[in-house]
């Protein structure tokens, strides 16, 4: 039986399986954005599609951390802050 990928989200550092979970990537601008594809290019990170978990992952440096750098969320990454929910939500 194949195993799903589990990913830890960076919001609430719970581990889900990568489906349950929408993937950000940092682009080489710097510029974090939503990768709906789940396959750009670039460092990745994952959260969960609760706002309270996008709070969390925008407001304590996490997202810097996860990205291994400065990280500036785009504007959809910002639009999914203020309506609380991911894909689908």
């Amino acid at each position: 039986m194949k195993r799903e990928p589990q990913r830890t989200c960076i919001g609430c550092r719970r581990v889900r399986a990568r489906v349950q979970l929408i993937r950000l990537v940092r682009r080489a601008d710097g510029v974090v954005a939503i990768d709906r594809s789940g396959a750009a290019p670039g460092r990745g990170a994952y959260v969960c599609a609760e706002r309270e978990c996008v709070e969390r992952g925008l407001k304590r440096g996490r997202l810097a951390r996860a990205f291994r750098g400065a990280a500036e969320a785009s504007a959809d990454l910002a639009a999914l802050f203020r309506q609380g929910g991911g894909p689908g939500k």
